[in-house]
């Protein structure tokens, strides 16, 4: 049985730092696309960034060059470094994996297989 469980989000005031992580177990990081999403109240979810077997990541613009997305095979842990918070980064975060995919379908929550229970950032002075 596959799980995926997110942990670190929380309240963060604008400009600070915090890092979520995917605890996955039923799967290794290693064989598998592992992606973080986020969805915002009222909205859809979001792409934000993904890691692929070989170690290539892929983040939408609105990120990129603040988070960092990572694995440790060791730990079979996903890892997102979210660094000068806005407001706007507010949402539930969630952790995502699919044996394979492309870069043309990546930002497609539907390709996905195994999905976390989410954790909540929240950015606010």
């Amino acid at each position: 049985q596959v799980q995926l469980v997110e942990s670190g989000g929380g309240l963060v005031q604008p400009g600070g730092s915090l890092r979520l992580s995917c605890a996955a177990s039923g799967l290794a990081v290693s064989r598998y696309a592992m992606a973080w999403f986020r969805q915002a109240p009222g909205k859809e979810r979001e792409f934000v960034a993904a890691i692929r077997w070989g170690a290539n990541t892929y983040y939408t613009d609105s990120v990129k060059g603040r988070f960092t997305i990572s694995r440790d095979n060791a730990k079979n842990t996903v890892y997102l470094q979210m660094n000068s918070l806005k407001p706007e980064d507010t949402a539930i975060y969630y952790c995502a994996a699919d044996p394979s995919f492309t870069v043309q379908t990546m930002q497609n929550p539907a390709i996905y297989d195994y999905w976390g229970q989410g954790t909540q950032v929240t950015v606010s002075s």
